[in-house]
């Protein structure tokens, strides 16, 4: 019997969920938001390693909501 919770992630799929609340804080108001904005507020929200890394690897430039989330992997759009 398998039991399905709120927080549990699909087996296999990586938690998007702090990536997700971080988007949806940065860009609330926000069109565009440089990488290095993206990447401060997500070292001062402790994201981990794995996600610090894929956010640090983005390049340079201006990304709206949708483009960063494709890029990183997020479901927020």
């Amino acid at each position: 019997m398998i039991v399905v919770t709120d927080d549990a992630s699909v087996a296999g799929e990586p938690d998007t969920r702090p990536l997700d609340d971080l988007l949806d804080d940065i860009y609330r108001g926000q069109e565009r938001v440089t990488q290095g904005d993206i990447y401060r507020r997500a070292v001062a929200a402790e994201l981990p390693p794995d996600l610090l890394a894929r956010i640090d690897s983005l390049p340079e430039g201006e990304y709206a909501v949708d483009e960063v989330s494709d890029l990183l992997g997020g479901s927020v759009a």
